[in-house]
């Protein structure tokens, strides 16, 4: 991500994995397309015959007027699950799927922060240093005004990731730390 010239994008859905890898070999820049291997089981809708998903444009997956969580490849899924469950208690949050790290769509971003006022980001990675935390950063540098509350984040903790996957699956941000998150911002 932090290297000139080189796109980075993440799909979280099928048809946006089909549509940015079409988008991907088009390109005349250099593209990292990353794939989440826990993804590969997901399933949904994919557009047939020449659909192509736009490289730094990130889509808002669900609306919503309380929060607006920031979020890109599995973990977009997280917080969809995440806003169905805060949903249940009367918050509706927003979820922003960035789909490219770089470009990044600071547009969309500050878009729903606009809206929402509050933000969440969430992501896999190293809490310290991570993609978020330039998202969160670039946030509170360019939405500042927007802002009722400072930004959250949510990631993964500051430590290897462990093989065996339940040890893993502690170390991942889980739907509940999401939740968590969103209301002790709300609160």
């Amino acid at each position: 991500m932090h290297v000139p010239g080189i796109k980075v994008v993440l799909p979280a859905t099928p048809a946006d994995a089909k549509g940015l890898m079409k988008s991907a070999i088009r390109d005349d820049n250099p593209v990292m397309l990353i794939e989440h291997k826990l993804l590969y089981t997901t399933e949904g809708e994919v557009p047939g015959g020449e659909y192509l998903t736009p490289i730094g444009k990130a889509d808002v997956k669900r609306e919503g007027t309380d929060v607006s969580l920031i979020s890109y490849s599995r973990m977009v899924l997280r917080c969809l699950e995440a806003a169905e469950e805060l949903a249940g208690v009367g918050i509706s949050a927003e979820v922003v799927d960035l789909r490219s790290l770089t470009p990044l769509d600071m547009e969309a971003v500050l878009g729903s922060v606009a809206k929402t006022s509050r933000a969440v980001v969430v992501y896999e990675g190293y809490r310290n240093a991570g993609a978020g935390a330039e998202v969160a950063a670039r946030l509170a540098d360019e939405g500042f005004d927007y802002l009722d509350a400072p930004v959250k984040r949510v990631a993964g903790l500051d430590c290897p990731i462990p093989y065996n996957r339940y040890l893993e699956q502690a170390v991942i941000p889980e739907t509940s730390r999401i939740v968590q998150a969103v209301q002790d911002l709300l609160s």
